[in-house]
Formats: structure tokens, C-alpha cells, sequence
């Protein structure tokens, strides 16, 4: 049974609601970083994606065998995928070796170099391949939506 994602947090260890994120850069890559570090801090943004996820990738699953890669890190590599159009190689590349991107995903090595995980090839194939265009789309619109009531609390502020 798949599993959202929490974050067990040990020492050394940054949460991800403070993971910096540089966004100095004309790449795809920190705005998309910025957007998902939102998307799991805000509780009713973070119920509405994973209740779509789980509508996708968890729907008419038994609840038995392996535990499988987490909603929260395949979501994170799917949108990377998209975002930044990409082929599977490289998204292996960034999953094991862009600090800002494991560090989203919770994903951290302490001082000492333990606790590494590394991702192998077909299984984020196998895992990403389950969110299909239209899943995204869904997600799309729920950020896109909370996106839009800020940015209409802003004016309001504003205004007033």
C-alpha cells in the first residue's frame, strides 16, 4: 500500500518547510520547487493533491505486498519531468545527485554520508509512468486555484 509522504525528521536534518531554495535563476527548476515546498506546507492544498493522488495511483490497489515509492516522491518526480522536459535518464540524475530536489523530497544524507537513497532507473520508470496527463492536469488546477485566491487576498489587502 502506498504511503503519503511524512517527513521523519532526525538530526542534521532540514524539514521541508526550510529548505532554501535559490531563486535567482531563469531555470524551471526553483519555481517549480518553490511551488511544491506550497503544496506540502499548506495543509488544504496538500489534502486536495494527495487526495487526487491517491484517487490515481491508489485506486482498486489491495492493500498487501510491497510498500512502493511514496505519493510525495512520485508526484515531486513527475512534475521535474514535465516541468522541465526531460527524458527518464536525466530525471535518474536529478533524483540522485540536485540537492534542492532531495532535499523537497525529504530525501537528506547526515554528516557522516549515511542514509543516502538512491533512486534505480526502472523504478522511478515504473513509479512516474502511474500519473498520467490527465492526473496532472487535476493537480494543476487545485494549485492554480490556491494560487489565484492569494493573489486575490493581495489585491484585496491592497485595496483596502
Amino acid at each position: 500500500m502506498r504511503q503519503r509522504f511524512e517527513q521523519q525528521l532526525s538530526l542534521g536534518v532540514t524539514p521541508i518547510s526550510e529548505v532554501e531554495i535559490r531563486t535567482k535563476s531563469r531555470d524551471e527548476m526553483p519555481p517549480l520547487m518553490v511551488a511544491l515546498q506550497t503544496v506540502f506546507v499548506t495543509e488544504e492544498l496538500n489534502e486536495q493533491v494527495f487526495a487526487i493522488l491517491e484517487e490515481c495511483i491508489c485506486k482498486n490497489k489491495k492493500a498487501t505486498g510491497r510498500q512502493g515509492m511514496n505519493l510525495w516522491h512520485i508526484l515531486v518526480l513527475s512534475l521535474v519531468r514535465h516541468a522541465c522536459n526531460t527524458n527518464w535518464d536525466k530525471l535518474h540524475h536529478y533524483a540522485n545527485n540536485d540537492m534542492t530536489m532531495r532535499n523537497i523530497m525529504g530525501l537528506h544524507n547526515n554528516e557522516f554520508g549515511e542514509g543516502f537513497h538512491e533512486f534505480e532507473y526502472q523504478n522511478i520508470l515504473d513509479n512516474v509512468s502511474l500519473l498520467d496527463a490527465e492526473t496532472i492536469d487535476k493537480i494543476n488546477a487545485v494549485v492554480v486555484g490556491y494560487g489565484m485566491k492569494l493573489l486575490k487576498k493581495k489585491k484585496m489587502k491592497d485595496f483596502n
